[in-house]
């Protein structure tokens, strides 16, 4: 009898030693990227349905996560969030590692106009998470005009009554646009040519700033504003901007794309990959995006979205993407030239 109970005792610690009593654990997921990325109950819930303990850490800028995954040689991480540009770089320097798409059981749901970018043209690295789209958001009680596009912002009934974000690159790059040239271009005469057309926008320039713009129009400071996707999503939820107007620009778009990778020598790659492809269901995907206020870049995800948000959250599906660009890194030659036109438009402002 004694042994009975003995073996009994043994077999209880052995399971709970190997941690089949209760919730099984299967290792910890550490992602790196912004605070507040994910809804708490997006985590728990992948946790509980997996296992895997989310061991969650922040960075506060692009160039300092770039910092510090070089000098653990892509390793300290299992899934990095980031911004367009810097995953360039990441992948350029080796430090992040192919997918493996057969453990993405949810790849097809990715919206294909967000892939194929520059940053990673065969889509062999990342996911996009999240896109920003600059929008223009007005209040139509004050503003008399229908506002379709950029060329609108320099109609001569909106003078002192406009604000635009303080991203000289941003803000320059949609005039080129406008003028049908490219965002990235290297050309020293399309670049001034876009800083001659924004002298003529002066006049209707209440604010130059990059942070809390929408306060500024909710606030009834500026009736007109030229801001980031998750400012216009601010805007939107705020009881005074229930009937604010918001325009995806018919000149063309200016967005950005924030990437998932796996670091090159991600400890828990396996635990990555299933949390990309729970991020890549439809019904969770939407979950983040009304969490983050940015562009959905998953189809699946879209018709879970509220009626509230769609409009703003997701990009019709006949809209024409041809004429939509993400800023780049350009020569140090033509990025004066912008720092030149973008001092010397603000002083106009003044």
């Amino acid at each position: 009898m004694k042994r009975l109970i003995a073996i009994i005792l043994c077999l209880a610690m052995i399971l709970a030693l190997t941690g089949c009593s209760g919730s099984k654990k299967t290792g910890t997921l550490t992602i790196y990227t912004w605070a507040g990325m994910f809804p708490d109950e997006v985590i728990d819930a992948f946790e509980e349905e997996t296992g895997i303990t989310v061991n969650y850490q922040n960075f506060d800028t692009d160039e300092n996560m770039l910092m510090t995954l070089e000098a653990s040689k892509g390793a300290d991480y299992d899934l990095v969030i980031a911004d367009d540009y810097i995953i360039e770089q990441v992948i350029s320097e080796g430090l992040a590692q192919k997918l493996d798409t057969v453990k993405i059981s949810n790849w097809d749901n990715i919206d294909s106009r967000f892939q194929g970018q520059f940053y990673d043209s065969k889509d062999e690295y990342t996911v996009p998470y999240g896109a920003g789209i600059m929008q223009i958001a007005y209040n139509p009680d004050k503003v008399d005009i229908d506002i379709k596009g950029y060329a609108d912002l320099f109609d001569d009934s909106l003078e002192g009554r406009v604000g635009v974000v303080g991203n000289n690159r941003v803000v320059t790059g949609l005039i080129l646009k406008m003028l049908g040239y490219s965002m990235n271009t290297e050309s020293e005469k399309e670049i001034r040519e876009a800083g001659k057309k924004l002298i003529e926008l002066s006049p209707n320039i209440n604010l130059i700033k990059d942070e809390y713009l929408n306060e500024d129009l909710l606030a009834g400071t500026i009736d007109v504003a030229l801001l980031y996707q998750s400012q216009a999503t601010l805007t939107a939820i705020d009881e005074n901007g229930a009937n604010f107007k918001f325009v995806m620009p018919k000149e063309g778009l200016g967005f950005g794309v924030m990437g998932m990778f796996i670091p090159s020598q991600a400890a828990n790659a396996d635990a990555a990959h299933k949390f990309i492809d729970y991020i890549l269901d439809g019904k969770v995907g939407a979950s983040c995006f009304e969490w983050m206020g940015y562009c959905s870049t998953n189809s699946a995800a879209n018709q879970y979205i509220s009626d509230d948000f769609k409009d703003l959250l997701t990009l019709p599906a006949n809209l024409d993407t041809e004429n939509a660009e993400i800023v780049q890194n350009i020569s140090a030659a033509a990025a004066d030239v912008h720092e030149e036109i973008w001092n010397t438009f603000v002083n106009a402002c003044k």
